[in-house]
């Protein structure tokens, strides 16, 4: 069932709300509730994205939503907001390392926000400098210059930037 948007329009993708915060994909008469998973380059967070099914199969690939009929535009465009893929980190205000668990608090342009990491997970460094941190959950964080952030920030993240 995997496919390209090309491929996907022939076979007549449908995006929709499910109305309880879920988006849900009709490929060839076939509903299945999907989530969205960004793949690269992160300099376009809202082309190339993978709907995933509940075991994380691929169940389509959306290279453009540009593509998409309008009401499928909407539907994605509105999952993809309420999924916030990239939460740009302006502060890191702890790290706490616990069992296993690196518990994160900092700030982001939308405001407070804590979440955890394996403590095999490290943060990858991006062309460029800036960090990208994957959650526990699968949300992604990224730090743009942290050389370049307060002092603070910068002690807490000595251990991650080379």
């Amino acid at each position: 069932m995997t496919g390209t948007l090309d491929a996907e329009l022939e076979t007549g993708i449908t995006l929709r709300s499910g109305g309880d915060g879920r988006l849900l994909a009709t490929i060839d008469d076939k509903e299945v509730s999907v989530r969205l998973r960004q793949c690269f380059p992160w300099s376009e967070p809202h082309r190339h994205i993978s709907l995933r099914d509940d075991k994380e199969r691929e169940v389509a690939l959306i290279d453009d939503p540009a593509q998409l009929a309008p009401a499928s535009r909407r539907a994605l465009e509105d999952a993809l907001a309420a999924a916030g893929f990239v939460l740009v980190v302006t502060r890191v205000v702890g790290v706490d390392e616990e069992v296993e668990i690196r518990h994160w608090s900092v700030e982001t342009v939308h405001g407070p926000r804590t979440f955890q990491t394996h403590l095999d997970d490290w943060p990858r460094t991006l062309p460029g400098g800036d960090l990208l941190i994957r959650d526990v959950g699968g949300d992604l964080y990224r730090l743009a210059n942290p050389r370049g952030m307060d002092r603070k920030s910068r002690e807490l993240l000595w251990a991650f930037v080379d």
